[in-house]
This record gives C-alpha cells, sequence and structure tokens, in this order.
C-alpha cells in the first residue's frame, strides 16, 4: 500500500519532515525527498490532532507560568517526538488516543525543557522569536517548564499505562543529570568525548527512546517490538543532536535561526568542537575565547565554520550520523514490514541531510 493513499486534513507547516524533504530535494536525492512528501500526508491527520491538542493547553490559563509555556508553544517546532511517537504507533494497530496522549505528552516535555533551558542558557531568541523568559520574566519561564511537566505527566497517568509513565519519570531523572553534568563542564573545553556521548544520551536521546517505545505500546507491539523501536530511537536521536552541532558550528543562520557558535557561547562544548580541537590546534585560543564568553563578531563563526569543513571535521560528523541512523534502521529487522517500518527507514536516512 502506498502511503499516499491514506486520508488527510492538511498538511502541517511546521513539522520536521517538510524540513527533511526541502533538504534532500537541495541535495539532489529527488527519491528520498518523494518518500518524504508522502510521509508527510500520512501523517498529516495525525499530526492535525495533535497540534489541535497542543493548542488547547492552557487556553484560558491567566498566570505568567501559563502565558510564558502558551508563548513557546505556539512558536512553530519541529514535532519530530510526536511523529516518531505517531509511526511507532502505526507499526502496530495504528494511531488511537492513547498514542495522541503520548505524542501530545513528548511534545509539552521536550517544550518545558527549552523554557528551563533558556533561563540557564541567559537565551534570548527561541524559534525566531523573543524568548519567553524575556517576555514573562524568569520565574514565569521556570515554572511555565513545570507547568508542562506536570501536565505531561497527567496525560500519560490518564492514559492508563503504568509502565509508560515509569518509563517516562525515569527519562526526567536522566534528562536532570544530563543537564547537571553539561552545568559542570560549563566553560570548559577539555570534555570528553564520552561525557558528551553521556549528556546526549540523557538530553537528547532519552526523549526519543520513550517516544519509540510509548508509540509501540500504544500500538500493541509486544516487548521485543517496542525494544526494537527504543534502540531506534536512541540511534536517532543521537544522530539527530550530532547534526544539530554540525549546523551550529557550520550551518546557515538565515536557516537555523541561530548565529554560529551559539552552543559555544554558552560554554557547551559539542562533537565538531571536540574534534576541532584535535585537527585544527591553531582554533584552540580562538574557542577557548568564545567559550569564555567573550564578545566576537560573526566573522569569527565564518572563519570557523570555514576550517571546519576544510579539515573535514563536518563530514567526519555528518559521517557518523549517517552511521548511526544505518545501525538505526538495521535494528529494525525484527518488526514487520509495512508502510510504518518504510517510513521510519526514510525518517532515519534523510535525518543527516537536514539543514535548520
Amino acid at each position: 500500500m502506498s502511503i499516499a493513499t491514506y486520508p488527510i486534513q492538511r498538511v502541517p507547516h511546521h513539522d520536521v519532515v517538510g524540513t527533511l524533504e526541502r533538504g534532500c530535494q537541495e541535495h539532489g536525492l529527488d527519491p528520498l525527498a518523494a518518500k518524504l512528501a508522502e510521509l508527510r500526508l500520512f501523517l498529516a491527520h495525525d499530526l492535525d490532532e495533535v497540534d489541535r491538542a497542543i493548542s488547547a493547553v492552557g487556553l484560558g490559563a491567566e498566570t505568567p507560568a501559563q502565558a510564558s509555556a502558551r508563548h513557546l508553544l505556539s512558536q512553530d517546532g519541529k514535532r519530530l517526538r510526536p511523529i516518531v511517537v505517531a509511526l511507532a504507533a502505526h507499526v502496530g494497530k495504528g494511531f488511537n488516543d492513547a498514542a495522541r496522549a503520548y505524542a501530545v505528552a513528548v511534545e509539552l516535555v521536550h517544550n518545558a525543557t527549552l523554557l528551563h533551558d533558556d533561563v540557564v542558557d541567559v537565551g534570548a531568541r527561541r524559534r525566531g522569536a523573543d524568548a519567553a523568559r524575556v517576555i514573562y520574566g524568569n520565574a514565569a519561564s521556570i515554572f511555565g517548564g513545570d507547568w508542562l511537566l506536570v501536565e505531561a505527566l497527567c496525560r500519560i497517568q490518564r492514559a492508563g499505562n503504568a509502565e509508560v509513565l515509569a518509563r517516562m519519570l525515569d527519562v526526567i531523572k536522566e534528562m536532570v543529570i544530563a543537564e547537571s553534568m553539561q552545568l559542570a563542564r560549563r566553560g570548559k573545553l577539555d570534555t570528553s568525548v564520552s561525557d558528551y556521548f553521556h549528556i546526549v544520551d540523557g538530553k537528547t536521546a532519552s526523549l526519543f527512546r520513550w517516544a519509540m517505545f510509548a508509540g509501540g505500546r500504544a500500538g500493541g507491539l509486544s516487548d521485543e517490538g517496542c525494544e526494537a523501536l527504543v534502540d531506534y530511537g536512541k540511534k536517532l536521536g543521537v544522530a539527530f543532536q550530532l547534526v544539530d552541532d554540525v549546523l551550529d558550528v557550520a550551518g546557515d543562520p538565515e536557516a537555523t535561526g541561530k548565529m554560529l557558535l551559539a552552543d559555544l557561547g554558552e560554554g557547551k562544548m559539542t562533537y565538531p568542537l571536540l574534534c576541532a580541537l584535535e585537527r585544527c590546534p591553531e582554533l584552540v585560543p580562538l574557542l577557548e575565547a568564545v567559550c569564555a564568553g567573550e564578545e566576537v563578531g560573526p566573522e569569527v563563526g565564518g572563519r570557523v565554520a570555514s576550517q571546519l569543513r576544510s579539515s573535514g571535521v563536518v563530514d567526519e560528523c555528518l559521517a557518523l550520523a549517517r552511521k548511526l541512523c544505518e545501525e538505526a534502521i538495521a535494528g529494525l529487522s525484527s518488526i514487520p514490514d509495512g508502510v510504518a517500518k518504510s517510513a521510519l527507514v526514510t525518517v532515519a536516512r534523510a535525518t543527516p541531510e537536514r539543514r535548520r
């Protein structure tokens, strides 16, 4: 059955699939872009329901915390985490009420972490708009994130699967520990590769793992099927972060919506920069200055990006992302063939090609 035969209402304008599709088109990967276009149609009805539910979160609320949360939720997000919940559910019996609840919940948790991150990082912009903390204040942004976390946990609880709720509690614990680790390493270039991947697994991949498990459970998959999806989610999550890291050091600021070296300016070491310390020692003084929060002009970011490209660091990082995505695909061998599995393969193959 072709993905395109499924009924649709409207295609979400802000989901990551469209971004992946355009990235593939720009790189001449037309067959992959065509599959992504079909995927957007396949998921349009499901994501429409998720969007409506997210739009209704906190309607009528008047506290600064809730206004802060709604400000962020109203901005265009990628919706990748709800997408993988939906695909995991379609591997089984399909997108049902439980899957919808989990898809909304995972997006709320993700947005909660962003509200907290912007306070910790003193971030001024988020998704091309003023960060919630700039408009409503740091306290409102923190409490807004807390409110979204509780709202997400309540939705998961109401769905009625204790194991899915327990796993989300474990994920939140992992995320807090990973954030604490990153905070301890802030402003230090000597972060180890091992520490970097530990942080990424806790901060980013953990939520992807949960999204795949929750969707699989909602779809009625076996334990073996759910764990295969969890492994896929972990590898996809790490690959997604690696591409984010590349975009931070060598992306197009107009496409990404943030200046080059923004993460380093917040004292965070990323994988491309860890590679650069070995490959481009002449950049170390410059990277130290940025990491210490010194004011540097946009030409500095351009110089670093150019050197990372010419040294092969960018290609090396994207190659690792592609390797992880291929491993994620290989781990789906126990999953029955079908539209949903094909879509998961497409998402994995397209992830290293995104440019925003």
